[in-house]
Parts: C-alpha cells; sequence; structure tokens
C-alpha cells in the first residue's frame, strides 16, 4: 500500500479506485465500519470495472449490517444474487456467497445460510475458501440445534481449515468448534483449543473474533468453575465491545450474564445488579436487532416479490393490448372471447395482489409469536406488558408480573434431545393457558422461561391461579408422548403494590422471587417482598 501511494499520480482512474476499495478494506479490518461505509458504497456506485464494483457492493453489505441498516443491507443482496449466475471469477463469487450466507445466518434463515455455504464449499478454489463456507454452515447447523450434524461434519471443516493456514479464518472456525465443546459440557477442552490460538488472534487485532474468543473463554472458564478468569475475560468483551459500537452483540450479552453470576457467587450484590442490568440491556438489544434483522428480510422479500407481480402486470397488460389491435379487426364472437380474456387477466392479477396480502399479514404474525410455542415472544410481550401496565397506573388498578422457569429443563434436552425439549415446552404452556383469561398477557421470554403479566389482579387473587398453573405443569408429566418426563417449574410473583408500575423493576423483583423459590427447592411459589435479595 505504501508503494501504491507514492506511485498514485501514476495510476489510472480506474487504478486509482482499486486502491481506494483497498484503503476502504484496510480501514473495515481495523473495525472502524463507520467510516468504511461511504468509501465502500461510493466505490460500487462509481466503478466501471464489473468486478471491482460486484466486490465493492458485497462488503457494502456486510457494511451496512455494522450500522443496523438491514433492509438497505437485504435490498443491495438481493441485486447482488441476482447478477451473480453472470459473475464467472471464482473468489468474487466466494466473496458474495459468503456474504449472503452470513447475512441470512445473522437474520434467523438458517436453512438459507446453509444453501449458500454449500455453495461456497462447492465452488471454492482454495482451502481457505472452503475453510469459510465451514465455517458459516457449521455455524448456521449450530445455531438451529442440529448438534449431531455439526460432530459429523466437524473434521471436514477443521482439515479445510488446517490446510488453508490462515490465522483469521481458522480462528473464526474455531469459535464453531468451541461453543460445540462447551454446549456438550467439555468446558476443558473449550479453554485449551482457545488458549492455544488466543495469541495468535489476538496479533491479528480482528476486534469481533477478538471479542468472541474472549466470550467463549469466560463462559467456558464459568462452567469450569474458574470464576476470576471468568471475569478477566468477560471484561475484556465489554471493553473490547464498547470500543467498536458492538454494545448489543451476544458476545455482549454473554459477557454480562457471565459477570452477573460471577458477582452473584461472590456475594457482591450490589455489582451482580448493575451487571444484570447490563445483561437485560445487552440481551433485549440483541433480540431487538435479531428481529430487525429477519424483518428486514421479510419486507426485502416482500418488495421483490411486488416488484416482480409488477412487471408481469405489466406484460400481461401489453399483451392484452397487442391482442385488442388484432381482436379490433375481427367478428364480435372474438371481440367477447377478448373480454373473457380480460377478466381472466385482471382475476389473476386480483388473486396474486390478495396473496401477497396474506403473506404480508402472515409475516406479520410471525414476528409477534413465539415460533415453537404459539404464545407471543419476547420483544411483543414487553410491548403488550407496558401497554397494560400504564393502563393500570392510569386507573390506578392492581397489577401483577409472575415469571415462570422450568426446572431441570437444560437436563430434559441434554438426556432426551432438543425434540423431546420442545415438546415440554409446548406441554407446559398448554397447561398455563388453560388458567389464564383473554386480558392476560403470556409469552416466552427464552429458553425455558416465560412471563404472565395479570392485569387486574391482587395478590390474594393472583396466589391461587398460579398455584393452579404449577399443578397442572406438575400434572403434565403422566400426558402425552415422554410419560416418564418429570416437568415442574418455580414461579416468581412482583406486585405493582410493591414493585411499581415500571416493568422492568416488576422482571427484576418476579426473578429475584423465582430464584429464591429455586433455591428452597424448586416447584414452588414465592413472592418478592420489600429487602430479598438477587
Amino acid at each position: 500500500m505504501q508503494r501504491l501511494d507514492d506511485s498514485k499520480l501514476r495510476l489510472s482512474p480506474q487504478q486509482q479506485l482499486h486502491r481506494r476499495y483497498l484503503d476502504a478494506r484496510q480501514i473495515v479490518f481495523r473495525g472502524d465500519f463507520k467510516t468504511a461505509l461511504p468509501l465502500m458504497k461510493a466505490i460500487a456506485d462509481q466503478s466501471e470495472d464489473p468486478t471491482l464494483s460486484f466486490r465493492a457492493a458485497a462488503t457494502t453489505v456486510d457494511l451496512l449490517v455494522t450500522q443496523s441498516r438491514y433492509e438497505e443491507a437485504f435490498a443491495r443482496l438481493s441485486l447482488l444474487l441476482e447478477e451473480l449466475p453472470r459473475v464467472t471469477e471464482g473468489r468474487v463469487r466466494i466473496q458474495a456467497l459468503g456474504v449472503a450466507s452470513q447475512l441470512y445466518l445473522e437474520a434467523g434463515q438458517y436453512d438459507l445460510a446453509i444453501d449458500y455455504a454449500e455453495q461456497l464449499i462447492k465452488g471454492a478454489e482454495s482451502p481457505k475458501s472452503a475453510c469459510i463456507g465451514w465455517y458459516y454452515k457449521l455455524d448456521a447447523l449450530l445455531r438451529a440445534g442440529r448438534w449431531q450434524i455439526v460432530e459429523e461434519k466437524i473434521r471436514n471443516g477443521r482439515e479445510a481449515c488446517d490446510r488453508a493456514g490462515n490465522i483469521l479464518i481458522a480462528g473464526m472456525f474455531k469459535t464453531v468448534v468451541a461453543k460445540l465443546e462447551i454446549e456438550r459440557g467439555r468446558s476443558a477442552e473449550a479453554i485449551s483449543l482457545l488458549q492455544e490460538n488466543y495469541a495468535d488472534v489476538q496479533r491479528k487485532r480482528y476486534p469481533p473474533l477478538v471479542s468472541d474468543f474472549d466470550d467463549l473463554l469466560a463462559q467456558a472458564y464459568w462452567k469450569r468453575g474458574d470464576a476470576g478468569l471468568a471475569k478477566i475475560h468477560a471484561l475484556r468483551v465489554v471493553e473490547k465491545n464498547k470500543s467498536i459500537g458492538g454494545v448489543y452483540s451476544a458476545s455482549t450479552a454473554s459477557a454480562y450474564r457471565v459477570l452477573y453470576q460471577v458477582e452473584e457467587k461472590q456475594g457482591d450484590l450490589g455489582e451482580a445488579l448493575a451487571y444484570l442490568k447490563g445483561y437485560m440491556v445487552a440481551d433485549k438489544g440483541y433480540l431487538d436487532d435479531v428481529s430487525a434483522k429477519a424483518l428486514a428480510y421479510q419486507t426485502v422479500k416482500q418488495q421483490v416479490l411486488a416488484k416482480k407481480l409488477q412487471i408481469e402486470g405489466l406484460d400481461k397488460k401489453n399483451r392484452i393490448l397487442t391482442l385488442q389491435d388484432e381482436l379490433d379487426r375481427k367478428a364480435a364472437e372474438t371481440s367477447r372471447l377478448y373480454i373473457a380474456l380480460l377478466l381472466l387477466v385482471l382475476a389473476s392479477i386480483a388473486l396474486w395482489a390478495y396473496r401477497v396480502k396474506r403473506s404480508q399479514l402472515r409475516f406479520m404474525r410471525l414476528a409477534r409469536r413465539d415460533g415453537l410455542t404459539g404464545i407471543f415472544n419476547r420483544q411483543h410481550f414487553v410491548n403488550e406488558a407496558e401497554r397494560q401496565l400504564r393502563y393500570c397506573r392510569k386507573s390506578a388498578r392492581d397489577v401483577c408480573l409472575v415469571l415462570i422457569d422450568l426446572d431441570h429443563f437444560k437436563l430434559v434436552n441434554d438426556t432426551h434431545g432438543h425434540a423431546v425439549g420442545d415438546r415440554v415446552l409446548k406441554r407446559a404452556v398448554d397447561a398455563c393457558q388453560a388458567h389464564l383469561r383473554s386480558t392476560d398477557v403470556f409469552g416466552r421470554l427464552g429458553g425455558e422461561e416465560f412471563g404472565v403479566l395479570l392485569p387486574e389482579c391482587t395478590l390474594d387473587s393472583v396466589l391461587p391461579r398460579v398455584e393452579q398453573m404449577r399443578t397442572a405443569i406438575a400434572a403434565a408429566s403422566s400426558a402425552g408422548d415422554a410419560p416418564a418426563i418429570p416437568i415442574s417449574a418455580s414461579f416468581g410473583i412482583a406486585a405493582a403494590a410493591s414493585s411499581g408500575y415500571e416493568l422492568r423493576q416488576l422482571m427484576i423483583d418476579a426473578d429475584r422471587a423465582m430464584y429464591r423459590a429455586k433455591h428452597e427447592g424448586r416447584n414452588r411459589i414465592r413472592v418478592y417482598e420489600v429487602g430479598m435479595g438477587s
């Protein structure tokens, strides 16, 4: 790059653009995504070289994601994928496939991410490209909960990454391996793998990868029982992500959770509460970010479909006009045939419009509902709960919040598999819904944790209903297709009378009561009282 700077006066305009592209890539690698974005967009729009323009456009998609401009990112990605069949240069195709796989992965479209990753692997011209493909494929499988497939395929990815000899790409792949080790309870193996490559990753100075390594080390050390080292690595994640604007990333939320657990174990409740608040903010921000990506994907998908329908409609109208010119010269019988054809076309357009509208309504419902249980997801639960709380505060009505956490649920997943775990979650939700009113707000907050907001209910009226839910969940263990699996849940209750009408405080107090129930033996109900510790 220094030699290029020294000779830039002798470069042609197109070569100058290429040099600017390399400069922008260096800025991206340093983690200054905000500065790099306008530079890369300008190159993509100005370059007359289709290859350079395509590469800059692919990088622009990545940078738009870092700035949370997801709808624009998916729109540009859609254009890239339309051009992809006409791209012949191998490394350029690999870059576009990698960008597509990564963006669909972050939007929760795991099947699409896996499909593009497999195309990347098949078209790889080097071990480095194959390693990238295996990273995206296995990460998507891991996030989709397909652990067995990951364990079967991980050796292929490791071999490709070992041949690649690229520390950065191999480091990304090793985070997937470490996640698998941690999820399978092999924390020592995860620590050994991460520490073995930690120094190399640090030297590369790529902030997102360094944060991922520190986050996974914090998780692994915590699960191994080494609170001191877990705290050190978790603090590094928080500090690093603040410096690059990643305060709502998954690694930030995970690091705050570890810090909260460490301080709680050590008895520093003030610090624990501060970290818990940090975790709740980061986790909510991360979940909002994922939802925004998923919504942007569906929005752009509908826009592309609508544009396609519009083009098809115009084509049909053009054909109709041509037919009309011919039919004007024919007899009345031919005219009647034309009218019938016109009505058929209009009906076809109306049918397409109806289908588009129906799809939009369906996607709106999916954005509010938990895909597994059918109840509210976390974001919509929070919105509805806050709306109910504002109403109850304005009219001075009682309201209670109940947090529910299934006991030993991780053991069910580990012992019987995620399919059985999913059925257990559905069974628990069905048991609770039988005792809820239409005005109650019921949602899944994450994993095996649920929340219920009961407006116009005092503690005296809530306790019998919660006891009915607890009994119903316990009774559900003898029903269905897994009769040998016992189910129970711990309940924490907070009332506005003691905790106020702010949802955040109600959730904190109910969470304290729920964990008191767990500490006292699980399968029980506890009500938050002023002065109750976390």
